[in-house]
């Protein structure tokens, strides 16, 4: 496997490919089979039973041993790599993830995360009284929070939030969604035309783990004249096929350190060239901002050079984007990874849910890409609780050290389980014999 590492100062077109490689000769050796087998890629204590690779992302060693050896090569010279190297590796690393997504390079930029991504985004528009922000109430809870601070100061937009509880179908959220649209359309349709209505769409909500119809609630979004911004944190690495380009989301934002193998904190956002206009600055402001009461403005700096520095940071993290993307590629590719993990998310939701006694939330597997959704042994009358949560995470992780997110949804306490190259079927045993222990253990406490 190819890395990052040759610090050409050429253009990423002109560039000889890296040299150094990892610790791991992947370029001489067959990947080891999916399963326990790739445990020695990353760096698990040997008992941890991984089952929440959605939440924060795993390293693989050579991944992170190619940003070790980018560490320290910038050391070495940091004004030169910063002043000089930098920029080419960073329009390699957008040029690869937006053919991934299926986006023009100048489309993309790299922020931190796709919470930073999202509050770019919900903050450069240009907001009325009036105007509507729609949100989900299976939004992320700090997408979420995002939001109503908009709607707390003025000139406070107002907040409508679109119900959403599961199990459900795609056939079913979508005309709910329709209907939704139309009314908040048709409720601001009299105002003037400098109204405006946005709506937040989960790709890949957090929780429940479920794919939704992003693309055809996308379309609903264009149809009514609504602006569409694609929380798709857990889309890049899960979602095959994604073709932005085609599903023409206003905005996009996915997380690479979550599914990508990249390394923290890294996410790709998204803007089509007919939105960038919008965007007038990144958080926080860059050094190159235009303002129109400069007295040399020209127009202000473009959307992708607005991003290419924005403070002083430790651009490893964006680079390794690189790393994983040859990482993925040596294992198989976006098709193979995610055949493996998807067939054993829907067969170990269903071994799970036999071992607990409970049921998957989605049966036919519909909603399901590689994170599993399965109900809890709690009984429903045992409502959500900081204490509650709190007692199942320690039981989880300090006393059976093996980890899949639970929540409460919809009156029933659940699980999703996020699969990965490293799992098994057997894993999900251990899931169940922790969760049997803990769940009792919450029976007992709410008594």
């Amino acid at each position: 496997m190819h890395v990052m590492t040759d610090m050409k100062t050429s253009m990423p077109s002109e560039s000889a490919p890296s040299t150094l490689t990892s610790n791991v000769e992947l370029d001489k050796q067959a990947p080891p089979l999916f399963g326990h087998a790739m445990h020695k890629l990353f760096e698990f204590d040997p008992s941890y039973v991984n089952l929440n690779h959605g939440s924060y992302g795993s390293l693989p060693i050579p991944v992170r041993v190619a940003c070790d050896k980018l560490s320290t090569h910038i050391e070495a010279n940091p004004d030169k790599f910063m002043r000089i190297e930098c920029i080419h590796h960073w329009i390699e690393a957008r040029t690869r993830v937006a053919k991934l997504i299926g986006a023009d390079t100048d489309e993309c930029v790299l922020v931190n995360n796709t919470l930073h991504g999202l509050n770019t985004i919900l903050r450069n528009f240009e907001w009325h009284e009036g105007d509507v922000i729609i949100e989900t109430t299976t939004t992320y809870n700090a997408v979420s929070r995002a939001i109503n601070y908009l709607g707390d100061i003025p000139p406070y937009p107002q907040v409508s939030t679109f119900n959403l509880q599961f199990p459900t179908t795609h056939a079913d959220i979508l005309e709910n969604w329709r209907e939704h649209i139309r009314r908040v359309t048709s409720e601001t349709s009299g105002l003037q035309q400098t109204r405006k209505v946005v709506a937040v769409v989960d790709a890949i909500a957090a929780n429940p783990g479920v794919r939704l119809p992003w693309k055809e609630m996308v379309a609903i979004c264009r149809d009514a004249g609504v602006w569409s911004v694609v929380d798709a944190a857990h889309s890049i690495g899960q979602e095959v096929d994604i073709n932005l380009s085609e599903a023409k989301p206003d905005f996009w934002v996915s997380t690479c350190h979550k599914w990508l193998f990249a390394k923290r904190s890294c996410a790709v956002l998204y803007v089509p060239k007919r939105n960038q206009h919008v965007i007038k600055s990144c958080i926080p402001t860059p050094r190159n901002y235009c303002s129109p009461r400069d007295k040399d403005y020209n127009g202000p700096q473009s959307f992708v050079n607005l991003f290419e520095r924005t403070g002083t940071i430790d651009y490893a993290p964006f680079l390794s984007v690189n790393a994983a993307l040859d990482f993925r590629q040596w294992l198989g590719g976006e098709h193979k990874i995610n055949e493996y993990t998807h067939n054993l998310a829907i067969a170990g939701g269903k071994y799970l849910a036999s071992l607990l006694g409970t049921s998957v939330m989605d049966p036919d597997g519909d909603l399901t890409l590689n994170m599993v959704n399965v109900e809890l042994p709690i009984p429903d009358d045992i409502k959500y609780s900081n204490e509650i949560n709190t007692l199942l995470i320690n039981t989880l992780l300090t006393e059976w050290n093996v980890y899949a997110v639970h929540y409460y949804h919809n009156g029933k306490w659940w699980t999703r389980c996020s699969v990965q190259i490293w799992n098994e079927i057997s894993d999900f045993e251990v899931l169940a014999n922790a969760f049997k222990d803990a769940c009792q253990k919450v029976v007992k406490f709410a008594k």
